[in-house]
């Protein structure tokens, strides 16, 4: 075996392999998208062309999760000879210690969401950044932080470079000629392990479907939950004619009903009737109960009852859509709850996984095993029933997000890094994720990944798959059930896969070698043309106008930027916008206007207030033509509307979309600067009064809004009181029954199942 030999790194660290140095010398050629199989070496390809531009300036380099950010900054610092030269950039990191660090580093390792905020706050420049490495490339589509990142560097960096890498760029050219125009490649190399200098570094990976068969007991609950699905999809098809038959809503993807939602409220927007309104809450409960039948007959009876314990709060809360209720509400649906409460079968899918993780481990006990699922749920029940039966040579741990949500709470990015590292070590040997195990884990002996569900995303698929087969050879198993979506999905992703492939092995072909190729095969304008355009539409100048925004409105401030306004992106107690020291801008979509008079917080007044109070001259951008399309009396709208300009004072702007927006507020921005100073940002918020914070604190639990935790503080006194109160005296409160009294008690008195 012979190493890479290099002034920089250590002797002996990095294995030569000709076909990762030929992908380096292309990559350094012009910007390039390198497509390459999970496990064969991606960041040495980043290594290499690293090492080269170093002597030009420092490298940015970016991968979508502090897990993978990590292990890069591992990996850099492990194989370099002065590891400091490595700094790791996160949200955690005080902005003004992150200042300080970029100046002096010469490698950033970072997420992009960290990178776009320090440009967007005027913290950090691209201009002595000799190279932008994107992790993941296929992420560089829509809104994500990378476009934007690779749209700064075109106009900051000076002999720029882009190096993107990827295993699964997309099943289709449109989808790759997207990624390489929005980070501005020129080049694409492609490798596939049958290549003849690849081959040899590829561990053969068995592939395996295993098909399930359904008990009768849970297709027959799954029957009934259909039964409610064909009533609604039937009502639907008669209030909206446009959306097909009923035959054709029953067949039906999530993609379309989600395309018919959008559909929906655009007609509403244009000409609102009471039966658009209708068929939007109806196309609301087709599409959670079709989430329900597939949870029954893919996933399980306790991912299921899970869900519909969910819907029932939902149902139950004051602020529950009117879906849910009458979904809750259906007798069908009650007797299906009836029936699940009272089911003793499991999915055989759990018992299936059992099986599989104990040959394995019987096979080869030293393995490490990752078992994939859609959803959290289903990961906790997975991880349950291996925990009961696995008799001490299963070993298992649950690996899902940072999000929180009721009575399953997240894991922090502390928590994702501990948990993988005792996988590698082997104190876990099964490894239960959802889709944040699915990229960039750097789990190289991993023996067998398994599927709970096909997925039908070929991106997907082969991340997953990529898991395995690296060190040594692997293998894959995906579970179907028979007569299920599964098969669907399982046909869906092979053929997605297929797609990827042919590509792929065309992909060595793809060249675009100057800007003029790049503007007639990728779409978009050469280099020189878009910043002359941007700059004429920019009135010649890069900044015209300083705008302080704050840090939640970041599509917004892209766009602002576009435009040629400067922006500081800040925490902003009051207002969204501050143009100067007078004009201060608060923006409400029309949703959310709606939002603030009937949601929980109902705090729009509280805002109008501190904003009119702080500023001389506020102002109200009202964002959308669907303000009357919520089911909500048109006169408290106009009443609000009334009483912001009439009481507060505050002018409001209507406008169509965000694109009107940013240009409204780009002008206002160039008109109020022209004789005034730069913008000041003062004022703070109204802190929420003692009697408000315990009002809130009592409504927030499901069944119980702002009138009957109002009556509930009068007649108890205290917040204290009222959680301790016996389920009999709860009920002596007017609007108080039964099932609110319980709800109260599960909630303050119900044990923590962290």
């Amino acid at each position: 075996m012979s190493y890479i030999e290099h002034p920089l790194i250590k002797v002996g660290t990095v294995e030569k392999r000709l076909f990762q140095l030929d992908l380096a010398v292309s990559a350094l050629q012009e910007s390039t998208l390198v497509v390459l199989p999970t496990g064969l070496g991606k960041t040495v390809v980043a290594l290499l062309v690293i090492l080269v531009r170093l002597d030009k300036g420092k490298v940015l380099f970016m991968a979508p999760t502090r897990p993978l950010v990590e292990q890069h900054t591992s990996f850099l610092k492990n194989i370099l000879v002065a590891p400091s030269t490595v700094v790791q950039f996160t949200g955690e990191t005080p902005p003004e210690r992150r200042m300080v660090m970029w100046d002096e580093a010469r490698i950033i390792v970072s997420t992009p969401q960290v990178i776009e905020n320090d440009l967007l706050s005027r913290r950090i420049s691209l201009k002595d950044v000799s190279c932008v490495i994107f992790d993941e490339a296929h992420r560089a589509t829509g809104n994500y932080a990378y476009v934007y990142i690779a749209q700064r560097y075109e106009k900051e960096g000076r002999d720029g470079l882009v190096l993107g890498i990827t295993a699964s760029p997309g099943s289709s050219a449109e989808k790759i000629e997207e990624i390489c125009s929005n980070l501005r490649i020129s080049r694409v190399e492609a490798k596939t392990d049958q290549d003849p200098d690849v081959a040899p570094f590829v561990h053969q990976t068995e592939v395996e479907v295993v098909k399930v068969t359904v008990p009768k007991e849970i297709l027959q609950l799954r029957n009934l939950l259909e039964e409610v699905l064909e009533q609604r999809i039937e009502a639907l098809s008669r209030l909206d004619p446009s959306g097909g038959t009923s035959i054709q809503l029953q067949r039906a993807s999530k993609k379309e009903l989600l395309d018919m939602q959008k559909r929906l409220s655009t007609s509403i927007a244009r000409k609102p009737t009471p039966s658009l309104y209708q068929a939007v809450s109806v196309l609301a409960e087709v599409l959670k109960l079709k989430h329900a039948v597939e949870l029954a007959e893919t996933q399980g009876t306790e991912s299921l009852a899970k869900y519909l314990e969910r819907l029932d709060m939902e149902a139950r809360s004051r602020g529950g859509s009117k879906a849910a209720k009458r979904i809750a509400g259906n007798p069908r649906f009650r007797e299906a709850v009836y029936t699940l409460e009272r089911l003793d079968v499991d999915h055989p899918k759990l018992m299936a996984v059992k099986d599989l993780v104990e040959e394995q481990l019987k096979t080869k006990d030293d393995s490490l095993i990752m078992v994939f699922t859609n959803y959290r749920d289903t990961a906790t029940s997975v991880l349950e029933f291996l925990e009961s039966s696995g008799e001490g040579l299963i070993r298992p741990v649950r690996f899902v997000g940072q999000a929180s949500r009721v009575s399953d709470a997240g894991l922090t990015q502390k928590q994702q890094t501990e948990i993988l590292q005792q996988f590698r070590e082997g104190t876990y040997n099964v490894l239960i994720a959802t889709s944040v195990g699915e990229e960039g884990i750097d789990i190289p002996a991993t023996d067998m990944v398994l599927f709970y569900e096909p997925v039908p995303s070929e991106i997907r698929s082969i991340q997953r798959k990529g898991r395995t087969g690296r060190a040594r050879a692997g293998r894959v198993v995906v579970l179907v059930a028979r007569g299920t979506k599964d098969e669907a999905y399982r046909w869906i992703s092979d053929r997605k896969e297929k797609n990827m492939h042919r590509q792929i092995q065309d992909l060595g072909k793809f060249e675009i070698s100057t800007a003029e190729a790049r503007q007639t095969q990728i779409g978009s304008v050469g280099v020189g043309e878009k910043k002359e355009k941007e700059k004429k539409e920019n009135g010649g100048a890069e900044a015209s106008a300083l705008v302080y925004v704050d840090s939640r409105e970041r599509t917004m401030a892209k766009r602002l930027e576009a435009l040629g306004i400067g922006i500081v992106l800040k925490v902003l107690e009051v207002g969204d916008y501050v143009i100067s020291d007078r004009v201060a801008i608060e923006r409400k979509t029309a949703a959310d206007f709606v939002d603030s008079l009937v949601g929980a917080d109902r705090d729009l007044f509280r805002q109008v207030g501190d904003l009119t109070r702080t500023y001389e001259r506020p102002l109200l951008i009202l964002e959308g033509r669907d303000l009357y399309a919520r089911q909500v009396h048109p006169n408290a709208i106009r009443g609000a509307l009334v009483s912001i300009a009439v009481d507060f004072g505050i002018s409001i702007i209507p406008t169509e979309d965000e694109e009107e927006t940013a240009s409204v507020i780009a002008l206002i921005a160039r008109r109020e600067q022209q004789d005034r100073k730069a913008p000041s940002v003062h004022g703070r918020k109204t802190a929420r009064t003692l009697k408000e914070q315990q009002e809130d604190l009592i409504s927030s639990i499901p069944g119980v809004g702002p009138v009957v935790a109002r009556k509930l503080l009068k007649c108890f006194g205290s917040v204290e009181k009222v959680a301790t109160a016996p389920p009999e005296a709860l009920q002596e409160v007017e609007l108080v029954g039964p099932k609110t009294a319980e709800r109260i008690r599960e909630v303050v008195g119900g044990e923590y199942k962290g």
